[in-house]
């Protein structure tokens, strides 16, 4: 099962479709709860889905910056071998 936003959203206005349907005064109580329920999964979903791409590029930040420092050292590294020819 997706647990998308789209997903929850579906199925909030499934219930929200059945809730005005509904003759009955519990069943149509029963959707709109359900419609709320479905509505403050979707939230969260998406507040998830924004902060996974927020972290992943904080990751991806971090690497850039591990992999730019080791090339300045190993740039570094080779001027010293460099700077001392004969050992």
């Amino acid at each position: 099962m997706a647990q998308t936003y789209e997903f929850y959203c579906e199925r909030a206005d499934e219930a929200a479709a059945l809730a005005d349907k509904a003759t009955l005064d519990n069943v149509r109580d029963r959707e709109l709860r359900s419609e709320k329920t479905w509505r403050g999964l979707a939230e969260q979903a998406r507040k998830t889905a924004e902060e996974r791409v927020k972290a992943d590029q904080v990751r991806s930040d971090k690497r850039a910056a591990e992999a730019a420092d080791a090339a300045d050292a190993a740039d570094a590294a080779q001027a010293a071998l460099a700077a001392y020819p004969n050992g």
